[in-house]
């Protein structure tokens, strides 16, 4: 069963993560920067938190605090990126962090305790920890693009009024491969 939580975080985290690209691919340079006020963040801002997160929790994942001293976490709240091919090479870093840690775990390691800010968790309880962190900013991301792209929007699931259809398909689909 452990070794099925490890392939299914995986795989949850790496459709979280196309989402995200998929929104931010339908964005120019200047949209990743919108903000609607001074107290909402921008996707590059979003994007700028969830790197500095993935990079403090992630490296040394088994043997130092996930909270680094040498993260600046409030700094991760304000834009430093020039253009979304910065952004998104951030992104990459961040995101290959985590997952090339992921990828090196085994069932072993899920038994372990980790700790984050000198709170004890276990390596299944901090993994599920970060999979809603970043699939909550992932929802972020997405829902300011959607506002953005508004009736240019591409749909990254199930187009809105189009769910009749789509499930007729797929159980069609489900009966003829029977």
């Amino acid at each position: 069963m452990t070794n099925n939580f490890l392939q299914s975080a995986i795989r949850q985290i790496e459709s979280y993560k196309s989402v995200g690209e998929r929104a931010i691919d339908q964005l120019t340079d200047d949209q990743i920067s919108w903000q609607f006020n001074e107290e909402s963040s921008s996707i590059s801002i979003i994007v700028k938190h969830v790197v500095g997160n993935q990079f403090s929790r992630w490296t040394n994942f088994l043997t130092e605090d996930g909270e680094k001293e040498w993260r600046e976490r409030d700094a991760e709240f304000v834009n430093s990126y020039t253009s979304k091919a910065e952004m998104m090479e951030a992104w990459n870093k961040g995101w290959d962090c985590f997952l090339s840690v992921l990828k090196s775990l085994d069932e072993n390691d899920l038994d372990k305790t980790i700790y984050i800010r000198k709170e004890p968790h276990s390596v299944i309880d901090a993994i599920t920890r970060q999979l809603c962190h970043y699939s909550y900013h992932i929802g972020q991301i997405v829902y300011v693009a959607k506002m953005l792209q508004n009736e240019d929007w591409k749909s990254l699931s199930i187009p809105k009024n189009m769910s009749d259809e789509f499930n007729s398909k797929k159980f069609s689909e489900s009966e003829t491969n029977e």
